[in-house]
């Protein structure tokens, strides 16, 4: 990404230490905010998240929900697995199982495909759901002319 959509990124919050997607879903905190992914430990920029008051469960119950495979039609899940499904190796890997006579439910492979991913994630805390949207707005504003996985733009 352009040192000047990084700068104007990280103008707009305070943000969290980059940490790998199986950290994240566990430390990651349980209030409102905005997360960004990255492919990789020194990767792109690729999506752009928020999470409101869901149940106390904030940015790190978005991110659990991802991990248990069961938000693959959705935000995040959704981008994760349409480039699993895209992916000749991977969705081989799939139908071998599937002729072995180990098939697996949708969410195992929206997990599967959360692992392929190979993510890293950092956040910024918000008040509330409402300040938590504006930031992410402001977030995807700024990101207007990078390629994001954010179908909502």
């Amino acid at each position: 990404m352009p040192k000047l959509a990084l700068e104007i990124v990280k103008e707009l919050a305070e943000w969290s230490s980059w940490v790998p997607f199986s950290s994240a879903r566990k430390t990651a905190p349980r209030r409102p905010g905005v997360y960004l992914a990255a492919e990789g430990s020194s990767g792109e920029l690729i999506y752009v998240g928020m999470a409101g008051e869901r149940s106390d469960t904030g940015v790190r119950g978005r991110l659990v929900r991802y991990a248990s495979g069961k938000a693959i039609a959705s935000g995040l899940g959704e981008a994760v697995f349409d480039r699993a499904l895209a992916d000749p190796g991977w969705l081989h890997a799939r139908v071998a199982e599937v002729e072995d006579g180990q098939p697996k439910r949708a969410a195992q492979w929206g997990k599967l495909a959360f692992e392929r991913a190979d993510l890293h994630i950092c956040w910024s805390v918000t008040s509330d759901k409402s300040t938590a949207a504006t930031l992410e707005k402001q977030v995807l504003d700024a990101l207007k002319e990078h390629a994001l996985w954010n179908r909502r733009r």
